[in-house]
């Protein structure tokens, strides 16, 4: 049990990552939005990650975004792979930081993913008259049975991509970012490599478990090299396959102890993505989405490895929050949905949880108006006698019940 002091909801207690203090546990999840402008953002990721940091989260993360133009899997992708696309992003970031929260970005490679349409026509593959592009992949094996086959990266490949990695966490710097997360989950690149059903190599990044691993580890010192030593360095691992796979907690935690002594902080602990190719002859099933679902894998990971963790999905109520954080299963709580359904929910929690000054979390021009709201509760409290003013001589008693003054007396 977590002896931090019981008058304190631990969801916002501030917690000290490298030379980075966020204030309170609460990340905004990264959210695919596929309305990039050839990789770069607009006026919908400004409100739409700006919101979040508004409402009181502590590390607001953008989107999913590509170490190169082929990295995406869609044409609307985001990504930051041209210098053009850092202006754009430290415009969102240096809002984000001036409303009190950290802005975090998620570096990721889609591999064999590419040139699908979005999730509103079901990741369909592009046409010939859709500008599709070929995926890359350790084995030239499709996402889907009747996906586009991916070419298998040769060594020069390998190199070509790190060197991606190198360029993108450098802009990630200059755009103002304080926190990167490297994507090793889903489906994406670094996952087809670390999965034996996606990864049917021979060579020194195949076949063994550390072989597999080990284009995982050099994206890690690539992006590990670039960024800042003051700051924090995230990785989210799908820690157990989906249906088809046979990746589990097991080799995950193998993954984490080599993540940790090659300079990674926390762990997103995620699930699923590998689809089921022709051949494949995994095991495991699906993973039901209930509440906390993926918070048993933060768990293990946090006990076996002593790395920070960041519990995700299905994770909707401040008290469920709260309890996770409570029992040592997690160090950060991560909500996407939940967010999009209720972006001030960290204001909601707060009260919900009783902390001192929920306020706090939002500007001070929303909090004035705010504090109003609350002295007028005060004021007024519910079933007090009531009169509305209706001219200089009037005044009609006010319902309660129906949230209406009653009808004028006439008489």
């Amino acid at each position: 049990m977590n002896e931090a002091c019981r008058d304190v909801p631990l969801l916002f207690t501030p917690l000290k990552l490298r030379s980075i203090v966020v204030r309170n546990r609460i990340v905004s999840s990264p959210m695919c939005q596929y309305l990039s402008d050839d990789g770069g953002p607009g006026e919908w990721q400004l409100v739409n990650f700006g919101r979040f940091a508004m409402g009181g989260c502590g590390i607001v993360f953008g989107e999913e975004t590509a170490v190169e133009a082929r990295g995406r899997k869609t044409h609307h992708c985001a990504g930051i792979y041209n210098d053009s696309h850092v202006s754009a992003y430290r415009r969102i970031n240096d809002f984000i930081k001036s409303l009190g929260a950290v802005p975090a970005i998620q570096l990721g490679h889609c591999g064999r993913r590419a040139s699908q349409h979005g999730p509103l026509k079901d990741r369909a593959t592009l046409t010939e008259a859709e500008r599709p592009w070929q995926g890359i992949a350790p084995s030239p094996l499709p996402p889907t049975p009747d996906g586009a086959i991916p070419r298998e990266m040769d060594l020069s490949d390998i190199r070509a991509s790190l060197t991606a990695w190198r360029a993108a966490t450098q802009r990630s710097v200059d755009a103002g970012y304080q926190i990167c997360e490297i994507h090793g989950a889903h489906g994406y690149l670094i996952h087809q490599f670390l999965s034996p059903m996606s990864n049917r190599r021979t060579d020194a990044y195949g076949g063994s478990l550390e072989n597999r691993m080990r284009y995982a580890l050099e994206v890690v010192d690539a992006v590990r090299d670039v960024w800042p030593k003051e700051l924090p360095l995230f990785f989210r691992t799908s820690a157990v396959e989906g249906p088809g796979g046979v990746w589990g907690i097991d080799e995950t935690l193998a993954l984490a102890r080599e993540l940790k002594q090659h300079g990674v902080d926390v762990v997103d602990c995620s699930s699923g993505g590998v689809g089921i190719s022709a051949g494949d002859d995994g095991t495991l099933p699906a993973i039901p989405r209930v509440p906390g679902f993926q918070a048993g894998y933060a768990r293990e990971i946090r006990r076996e490895t002593g790395l920070l963790t960041v519990a995700v999905g299905m994770i909707t109520e401040a008290s469920h929050a709260e309890s996770i954080l409570r029992e040592g299963h997690a160090d950060l709580i991560a909500l996407a949905r939940g967010l999009m359904d209720n972006p001030n929910w960290p204001l909601h929690a707060a009260r919900e949880l009783g902390y001192a000054d929920p306020l706090a979390l939002v500007h001070e021009r929303e909090a004035q108006r705010l504090r109003l709201l609350e002295q007028h509760r005060v004021a007024y409290p519910p079933g007090s006698a009531i009169q509305i003013p209706f001219g200089t001589t009037e005044q009609v008693a006010y319902s309660w019940s129906s949230g209406i003054a009653g009808p004028r007396d006439r008489d």
